[in-house]
């Protein structure tokens, strides 16, 4: 310990000469302590579950019940057709019950109408049905996925988006997991399926590969996944009935994962899990507008959860220590308070340290961050990555992702500050404005 002390304080001696460059080492134990805890984290329970998979024996009893996949439709028009299409064409030999909401159907006869083209199709497939439920007045999500859990027959709720597609796979591998029946949600991958188109939908498909896959497999074997994505959250139907569905507002799929975890403490046995064969794919917004206007209401709705609907609900007594302490590191201090941090410290380092040590400490920040990310890269494309030789482009674009994930966390400041002043979730295409106010303030 006494040579590592010397080492350190000849460094500290040798860096002195420069103006000002004390400074940069302040980012180090906010980095240290805040974001590498949480990498090392998900690393390792990303290696014991590879490892027990290697060496555990597959499950092979049949386990093929009744499925519900409830897809909410508003505005796909012929786009919806590709996602009842992959549903029929599952591998799955149980029953796969399809029921397709078309909200606001007098607005939406496009999409109305591509649905009941499909019902000649259905009739070549065996146990397969579709129901299209037309709703007149549109609700928006939650009311639609409640109309869906109502109509439903399946042992296992598919909430799905009508713009997602799926590997043929998917609905086999998900519905294997709730065998056990500690099991109470799954979710999966989610890949990006224009991530060619340009480039912020490339880095849009690399943050899906380094948060959605890797991220949440290794968070969900520690039990503590922060959210089951509202297009593609697949539920125990009888579990979701029991805490009374989805409720009104936005950020529905943020509020029932924490829904579910409020449960934790009093049945700590429940489970939610991430199968990495149950594979989705999305469109991801084509520009940087869209985008910022996506994430916008995305990285508000956070707030407007925390602070607001769940306030009284994030204590260990209801979600035991473990989501609750993850909750506050990940949720709370890495979501919500780190952006406003980074905001800051950029500014307060930009007014006081002379332009050529503001560039050196940018520079470190950045190189910092690389080499971070090209570890998540390189970890996520050789244990976890089914597409190996498609996921390699993106290569290509990770000397960029650094600087995407700057602007993404400056915009979360602003996203955040609208929610605070403006009531930003009121301001939701996810649902009409009366419906949104019907929820809690």
């Amino acid at each position: 310990m006494e040579s590592l002390h010397q080492i350190w304080s000849f460094f500290l001696v040798a860096t002195s000469r420069y103006q000002d460059l004390h400074y940069v080492f302040m980012l180090i134990p906010f980095v240290l302590f805040f974001e590498l805890p949480l990498y090392f984290l998900n690393w390792m329970s990303v290696f014991r579950y590879l490892f027990r998979k290697s060496v555990k024996a597959p499950e092979s009893f049949p386990y093929h019940p009744k499925v519900t996949c409830a897809i909410t439709c508003y505005a796909e028009g012929m786009a919806v057709q590709s996602t009842v299409i992959s549903l029929l064409e599952q591998v799955y030999p149980g029953h796969i019950e399809i029921i397709a909401m078309v909200d606001g159907v007098q607005k939406n006869l496009a999409t109305y109408q591509a649905l009941k083209e499909l019902a000649p199709l259905v009739a070549n497939y065996t146990k397969r049905s579709l129901i299209i439920i037309p709703k007149i007045q549109r609700g928006g999500r939650v009311s639609s996925l409640n109309a869906g859990l109502n109509r439903a027959h399946g042992e296992i709720f598919f909430a799905l988006d009508g713009d997602t597609s799926f590997d043929n796979q998917m609905v086999s591998a998900a519905a294997a997991h709730f065998r056990n029946p500690d099991i109470v949600a799954v979710t999966g991958p989610m890949r990006v399926r224009n991530a060619r188109s340009t480039l912020i939908t490339r880095l849009q498909s690399l943050e899906y590969m380094l948060t959605m896959q890797i991220g949440k497999l290794g968070f969900a074997k520690l039990n503590v996944i922060n959210n089951v994505p509202g297009a593609f959250g697949i539920f125990r139907k009888s579990f979701i009935q029991k805490i009374g569905g989805w409720n009104t507002g936005t950020a529905e799929d943020l509020d029932l994962t924490l829904r579910i975890k409020q449960y934790y403490s009093r049945y700590p046995h429940l489970r939610i899990e991430f199968e990495p064969g149950a594979v989705s794919h999305t469109d991801a917004p084509e520009s940087l507008r869209d985008f910022l206007k996506q994430r916008l209401r995305w990285d508000g709705d956070l707030w407007y959860i925390y602070s607001n609907k769940h306030k009284y609900g994030i204590s260990a007594a209801m979600m035991g220590w473990g989501n609750f302490i993850f909750l506050l590191w990940y949720g709370i201090l890495f979501q919500i308070v780190m952006p406003f941090s980074i905001v800051i410290y950029t500014v307060y380092m930009a007014v006081k340290l002379p332009f050529h040590t503001f560039l050196l400490s940018m520079l470190l920040v950045y190189l910092f961050y690389f080499s971070l990310i090209m570890l998540q890269y390189i970890f996520y494309l050789a244990l976890v990555s089914d597409r190996k030789w498609e996921d390699c482009e993106a290569a290509l674009i990770l000397p960029v992702y650094p600087l995407f994930q700057f602007i993404s966390r400056i915009w979360s400041t602003v996203a955040i500050l609208n929610q605070i002043l403006n009531k930003g979730h009121l301001d939701s295409a996810m649902a009409p404005l009366w419906v949104l106010k019907k929820g809690k303030q």
